[in-house]
C-alpha cells in the first residue's frame, strides 16, 4: 500500500523508484494522449525519462514542478521523444529560473540535435550562451552513468538502421526500472529487463504490423518468459486502446503514479 501526498510516493515498505506517467502515446497523440514522457524520482533527485512536444504541460497538469528535474534522460532522436526538450529550456530560463547545472543524457549527437533544435524553434535564445549550464552525456549500449544516488545503464534496441536507439535502465536504493524506449520485439528485451522491479514496455499496436515496433500479438507469447516482477505497456497507439478488452497486460495512462519497489 503506498500512501501519497502531492507529488511524492511514500511506500511502508520503503524507498524504492516513483514513477508518474507523463505521456504514454505514440507518435500521433493517439487518443489525445501526450507522447512520451515518464518521470522517475528516487530519494534525492528526479530524472525526465524521454521528452515528448508535450512535456511541460503534462509536468504542469500533474502538478509536477520543472525546476526539480535533475537530468533529461533520451531513448533515441525522434521528435516524439525528445522535441520537448527546448521547452524545457525556455521554462528554465524565464518562468523557473535555473541556476544550477541541467544533464541531457541521450545517444550520440544529442547534442547536436538539441541545439540546432533549439535554435529552429527560437532563434534568438537558441544562439546565445544558456544562463545555466547544461551538460550533454552521449551513451552508448552498455554505457553506464550516475545522476546522484540514480544510475542509468543504457542497451541498444533495434528501432533505427542507422542512428542509435537506446533502452535504459534506472536503479536506485535496490529499486530498478527498465524503459524499452522504441524497438520491435526482440529476445535481448528478456535480458535487459531480467531482475527489472518494473519493465515498461512499448506496444505501438494491437496486431497491425509496425515497422521496427511492438504489437501487442508479439508481446503477449514471450510475457512468461519476462524475468521482471511487473509489465506496463506504454507508447500505445489507437488501436491498442481500442482492443484494451482483448488485453490482459497492464496498460500505461497519462497521469498514472506508480511505485517500483525494492527486488532481490
Amino acid at each position: 500500500m503506498d500512501f501519497w501526498k502531492g507529488s511524492a510516493c511514500v511506500s511502508i515498505f520503503g524507498v524504492g523508484l516513483d514513477l508518474t506517467c507523463l505521456g504514454t502515446s505514440d507518435a500521433f497523440g493517439s487518443l489525445g494522449r501526450h507522447n512520451a514522457g515518464y518521470l522517475v524520482a528516487s530519494e534525492t533527485g528526479r530524472l525526465l525519462v524521454d521528452a515528448g512536444p508535450g512535456i511541460l504541460s503534462a509536468l504542469k497538469s500533474l502538478g509536477e514542478a520543472p525546476g526539480q528535474i535533475d537530468a533529461i534522460v533520451i531513448s533515441h532522436l525522434h521528435g516524439d521523444h525528445f522535441a520537448g526538450i527546448p521547452f524545457l529550456l525556455l521554462e528554465f530560463t524565464y518562468q523557473s529560473p535555473r541556476e544550477r547545472p541541467l544533464q541531457i543524457i541521450g545517444p550520440p549527437g544529442i547534442e547536436a540535435r538539441v541545439r540546432s533544435l533549439y535554435k529552429a524553434l527560437y532563434a534568438d535564445l537558441g544562439s546565445q550562451e544558456s544562463p545555466f549550464p547544461i551538460r550533454f552525456v552521449e551513451m552508448r549500449n552498455g554505457s553506464a552513468f550516475e545522476v546522484g544516488d540514480t544510475r542509468i545503464e543504457s542497451f541498444r534496441v533495434p528501432h533505427q538502421d542507422v542512428d542509435l536507439s537506446l533502452g535504459h535502465r534506472i536503479s536506485a536504493d535496490g529499486a530498478s526500472l527498465v524503459y524499452s524506449g522504441d524497438t520491435p520485439w526482440t529476445e535481448d528485451l528478456i535480458r535487459e529487463s531480467s531482475g527489472a522491479g518494473l519493465f515498461l514496455c512499448e506496444c505501438s499496436t494491437f496486431e497491425t504490423e509496425v515497422p521496427k515496433h511492438i504489437r501487442y500479438t508479439d508481446l503477449e507469447p514471450n510475457r512468461d518468459r519476462l524475468e521482471c516482477s511487473e509489465l506496463l505497456l506504454v507508447h500505445m497507439g489507437a488501436e491498442i486502446r481500442r482492443r484494451s478488452g482483448d488485453i490482459d497486460l497492464p496498460m500505461a495512462d497519462d497521469g498514472l503514479r506508480k511505485k517500483v519497489l525494492k527486488t532481490g
